[in-house]
């Protein structure tokens, strides 16, 4: 399976090139970024501290020309502090709002299990409706709106877990990892340069909207389909699952599996789309009984089985259009 850049829609192709320049040895994460991106969705990254994860997401906003903010989630972090408060202003006679972090359009939620569930849950609306609401008045956010939330799966002191209706929020669950030996020597070579500040963009927000709405314009045919629905009813009926993945993850892991196509130049979405995107997708929302974890079974091993057990259908059409 390849992953690296020919096959890529040019302009994302010289997107993930952009960021390769920053974030070494990472394009496949890369491409993978570009899916939720495709179809509005948010992504949770979840890694030891030090592997590139908010370099990641800035490089994105700066090749995407999005603005760019971050919120570093503490114990001490109020819902007001993301969403914006109201103040009185004396000189009007009226309240006037001052907008939070939240309003912008890709948003590094850092550490985002470091703060209490009450401000965590400040962050479902704005990634569900793509909007907030301050005493009683709602605000929408601009767009293209992304969170892309960081947290440490090695440190879990002082942490609260995301409930399960937080990580459904997120389209994708990704781990960057470490680097090749032949890639940490290109990032040892070029520590102490600032590229960053050099990353220039290579689309605009309005283009990458307009690619959003073509997204959507992705043919997925009925045995594609019935393959997708075959792994999500699998997850609800194994023995060792106590619970499956829900409607929501089915249209995540639908919506997904056009994006990638999308990306890849095609007008249509193989299985093998589905194939490669439903780990991403589907394996944190999937709860084990106590019993299998007992046994060390993870998600992922029970996502790898299923995926071998459920044929793949065949004589899916191979043709696409320009790009």
């Amino acid at each position: 399976m390849t992953y690296l850049g020919t096959e890529l829609r040019p302009v994302f192709r010289q997107v993930v090139a952009n960021i390769d320049r920053v974030l070494i040895g990472k394009q496949r994460e890369v491409q993978m970024v570009l899916v939720a991106v495709l179809c509005q969705g948010h992504i949770l990254i979840e890694d030891v501290p030090g592997v590139g994860k908010t370099t990641l997401v800035r490089a994105l906003a700066r090749s995407l020309g999005c603005q760019f903010r971050r919120i570093q989630f503490t114990p001490d972090l109020l819902p007001s502090d993301i969403t914006g408060v109201s103040i009185w202003n004396p000189a009007t006679g009226q309240f006037e709002f001052r907008p939070g972090p939240i309003m912008s359009q890709i948003v590094l939620a850092d550490e985002i299990n470091r703060t209490s569930p009450k401000t965590q849950a400040a962050l479902l609306e704005a990634m569900e409706e793509r909007q907030v609401t301050v005493d009683g008045v709602t605000y929408p956010l601009p767009r293209p709106f992304l969170v892309m939330a960081t947290q440490n799966p090695i440190e879990y002191e002082g942490t609260f877990p995301l409930p399960e209706a937080q990580l459904d929020r997120f389209l994708l669950r990704l781990r960057l990892g470490y680097p090749s030996r032949e890639e940490e020597r290109r990032i040892l070579r070029q520590a102490g340069e600032n590229l960053l500040l050099d990353l220039e963009p290579v689309m605009t927000p309005e283009e990458l909207v307009a690619a959003q709405g073509e997204v959507a314009q992705v043919q997925v045919e009925a045995s594609v389909e019935d393959y997708l629905l075959h792994l999500i009813s699998r997850t609800r009926e194994h023995r060792d699952v106590y619970l499956g993945a829900s409607p929501r993850a089915a249209i995540a892991l639908y919506r997904a599996a056009q994006a990638l196509a999308y990306l890849r130049g095609r007008d249509y979405v193989l299985p093998d789309d589905v194939k490669e995107m439903a780990p991403l997708v589907l394996g944190h929302r999937i709860l084990l009984r106590p019993e299998a974890r007992l046994r060390g079974l993870t998600p992922a091993d029970l996502l790898a089985s299923i995926l071998q057990e459920v044929p793949v259908p065949t004589g899916v059409r191979s043709h696409s259009r320009s790009s």
